[in-house]
């Protein structure tokens, strides 16, 4: 039952659990508001025991801080002023839990409430500082929060949602021009942007005529809709656009009505207009659809094979001495246009199957001369994994949920047989899809440094992708890297993360390999030449060039797939690769890309409660700091801790073990023919063995000694 208690019978209880300095609780706020309103809820209190007809407060320590602030100024007088209290009566205990629940469950106003809420009271009083003195706050602030409430309704509301936040709020509040916010608004909504880069783009007044977003609208568009022109006089093409939010808005519309007609005649799941030539900070958070070449038609295969033929016809009319110079030209351009087409049909385009259209989209993009361009990269808001036809039917006949032909999306089912490392940060938290592509990719770089020092196996592997991707199909020419995990024949691996890599060490060492390579015969500027000066170098240079250019091959990891490659697998388990002499987590390229939570699970996995005890109480930035020391071995801790975090590497970097090879050793053993091949075999390529240093130069004493990667 509520009733009153003079406020000079009141003391705070030493179990309040309010324990801050009375800076940080805002006190002056709250005797600003109680002047202004009284006391709007109750105290909850118990009896003293000293003096009697005491109470002390258990909750309710700042509304009593802010009366006796308010008693201390003369404002109310303490023996006279009645205080609403509910009294409680029990164990410490029982009081102490009362004053935890009350103030746990107390839910502070979001900036996007307090905005309505000053907006209704200026509305109402018309008085500022009234409002300001009421609330215990200053003038500037309500001044800032009436600014925030006069925001375009779209970014309001996407405030009050949580989809921005107060400070990228702020900056498209730093104009009161509602038309201004809702370009900014509608050409970065869907990008990855920080307060700083609206506040820079909204606080630029002019547009050059030659942006490419001017040239898209047109000057005529411009002046028809209102915008000014401030020409310059005595510069030739340096006309600035007054009125840049008009160019904005029409550019805007423009581009949105491409999209939806480039939309509707693809028939993409989504057209994102964004008015750049880059669509990296807008793909944030989403999946790159790594698409497959398609299949050669038998048009196609014929024509290799025409072109195969008469290229061996032109190679011997070639070596007849009785040609005359432009005849022989003649023949050459000939083969030369042979050789082009042949390339243009083996390299060509991926293709984006019909019925995975209804489930990616791509970005609308606005090339440097103002050109609306669609982006030839494909994304997806969830993972699309490739499946063979067939792959979602079970044995009864009903097929996998959401399998559209030939492409599933979501993971794999978990009968499928992968080689799925746990794509989890500690404590069960799931990686980022960046990160995950991010260490896939690092764990990629440390196997083709390791494969450096190994020519004769990178001689095997890409003799074996080559022969191996030919025979499988008698007569077709067909190629899957995603099967083999590299791209030996063509070009340079599809890495899965768009934009800067952090820096490793693997990465510096197959740098400094390529520095210390025999490059003399790059240098002639015709290709016979060049050729003819590769075939003069010595077995060992060349030996270092085949395994320079193996390691480059590697792919990170099969298409969109959070998986492994069972071959990587396989040359890491030869190579006896130790990915934590290679790479350690830093700040940049781990933890501060896995939450707090993640991260004392971590240490708690490596040095116990002790150690995740000691890191609880400090912030995200502080812990990872600490981190990347740890686990660099710069930390003084027990030795046991220590060996344990220069030991620890996530699982998504972890080469896995596939299945137990067979033992072939007999087979070939028991054939003569057999053993004789193999002989050979192992004369030819004994002399194309020898390890690369960090210079390029050949050290055949270091054959039995284990690859260590290059000094930091």
């Amino acid at each position: 039952m509520i009733q009153t208690i003079k406020l000079s019978k009141l003391r705070l209880s030493p179990i309040n659990v309010r324990r801050l300095p009375e800076e940080k609780l805002q006190i002056p706020q709250m005797a600003a508001d109680i002047e202004a309103r009284g006391v709007l809820q109750n105290l909850l209190v118990t009896p003293a025991k000293k003096p009697r007809g005491t109470f002390e407060v258990f909750d309710g320590g700042r509304r009593l801080r802010a009366l006796q602030r308010l008693a201390d100024a003369g404002t109310i007088q303490a023996d006279n002023y009645d205080v609403p209290v509910m009294v409680l009566q029990a164990d410490e205990a029982t009081l102490s839990e009362t004053s935890t629940a009350t103030n746990f469950q107390q839910l502070k106003m979001t900036p996007a409430e307090e905005c309505r809420a000053f907006q209704h009271f200026i509305g109402t009083t018309g008085d500022l500082d009234a409002v300001a003195k009421r609330f215990g706050v200053t003038r500037r602030f309500v001044e800032g929060r009436l600014r925030l409430a006069s925001l375009a309704e779209p970014i309001f509301e996407a405030l009050s949602s949580g989809e921005i936040t107060l400070d990228v709020a702020k900056a498209y509040a730093s104009t009161e021009n509602q038309e201004k916010q809702l370009l900014v608004w509608t050409n970065y909504k869907n990008g990855y942007v920080n307060a700083d880069t609206i506040r820079r783009v909204i606080a630029n007044e002019t547009l050059k005529a030659n942006d490419p977003i001017a040239i898209l609208v047109g000057e005529t568009r411009y002046i028809e809709a209102g915008g000014k022109v401030d020409g310059d006089l005595f510069t030739d093409g340096n006309d600035r656009w007054v009125n840049p939010e008009i160019a904005h808005r029409l550019a805007g519309e423009i581009m949105e009505a491409e999209a939806k007609r480039v939309g509707e005649e693809t028939g993409l799941a989504w057209i994102r207009p964004i008015a750049s030539n880059y669509a990296h900070n807008a793909a944030h958070g989403l999946y790159r659809a790594v698409l497959q070449q398609p299949d050669l038609t038998e048009e196609q295969i014929q024509r290799l094979n025409e072109i195969e033929e008469r290229r061996s016809e032109l190679e011997t009319e070639m070596l007849d001495e009785s040609l005359t110079e432009d005849d022989f030209k003649l023949l050459d351009q000939e083969d030369d246009r042979l050789i082009s087409e042949a390339e243009m049909i083996e390299n060509r385009a991926p293709v984006l199957p019909e019925e995975l259209k209804a489930h990616v989209g791509a970005f609308l993009l606005l090339t440097p001369q103002g050109e609306m361009v669609l982006d030839t990269q494909y994304y997806s808001e969830q993972q699309i994994v490739i499946e063979q036809p067939g792959d979602g039917d079970d044995e009864d006949g009903e097929g996998e949920e959401r399998s559209s032909g030939g492409f599933r999306i979501g993971g794999p089912k978990p009968s499928e047989p992968t080689y799925r490392p746990e794509v989890v940060a500690p404590g069960g938290k799931p990686l980022s899809s960046r990160l995950y592509d991010e260490l896939a990719t690092q764990r990629r770089d440390i196997l083709a440094a390791c494969i450096l020092a190994h020519p004769a196996l990178a001689l095997d592997y890409a003799l074996f992708v080559m022969v191996d991707a030919r025979t499988k199909t008698p007569g077709r020419y067909s190629y899957n890297s995603t099967k083999y995990g590299s791209t030996i024949r063509a070009s340079a691996p599809q890495d899965p993360n768009v934009g800067d890599m952090p820096s490793s060490r693997a990465r510096d060492y197959l740098a400094e390999a390529h520095e210390g390579l025999d490059a003399g015969w790059t240098e002639h500027e015709n290709e016979l030449d060049r050729f003819e000066g590769f075939r003069a170098l010595e077995d060992d240079s060349k030996a270092n060039w085949l395994a320079y250019i193996v390691a480059i091959s590697l792919e990170a990891k099969p298409g969109i797939s959070n998986e492994q490659i069972p071959l990587h697998n396989r040359l890491a388990a030869i190579l006896e690769v130790d990915v934590a002499s290679w790479w350690r987590p830093t700040s940049e390229n781990f933890f501060d890309r896995v939450n707090k939570g993640s991260i004392l699970s971590l240490l708690d996995e490596v040095g116990g409660p002790a150690l995740s005890g000691r890191h609880a109480s400090l912030k995200k930035t502080e812990i990872s700091a600490s981190c990347q020391k740890l686990f660099a071995g710069d930390t003084i801790v027990e030795p046991e801790v220590k060996e344990a975090a220069l030991a620890w590497v996530p699982n998504a970097m972890r080469f896995l073990d596939g299945p137990p090879v067979e033992d072939i050793t007999e087979a070939v053993e028991g054939d003569a023919d057999g053993e004789d091949e193999q002989a050979v075999v192992t004369d030819a390529t004994a002399e194309l063995d020898p390890p690369l240093s960090k210079d390029g130069v050949d050290t055949p004493e270091a054959e039995d000694v284990p690859l260590e990667p290059a000094a930091a």
